[in-house]
């Protein structure tokens, strides 16, 4: 009985390690970083799009 408590918390000192030490082995791997998702002309689309939108909405109310 007491080597089945001892095997059991062998296993869980183990497993408590393994879990805190592998993902800091898997965050220090050498990947490259993302390709950056926009290149600043979606960014000033939008804002050319909101602009456009003001103005049409300044004209409506000032006619």
């Amino acid at each position: 009985m007491s080597v089945s408590k001892l095997f059991f918390g062998a296993l869980i000192i183990v497993w408590i390690v393994f879990s805190i030490f592998f993902p800091m082995a898997q965050a220090q791997s050498a990947a490259s970083a993302p390709a950056p998702t926009s290149d600043g002309t979606t960014i000033d689309q939008g804002i050319a799009y909101v602009l456009m939108l003001v103005a049409l909405v300044l004209t409506y109310y000032i006619h």
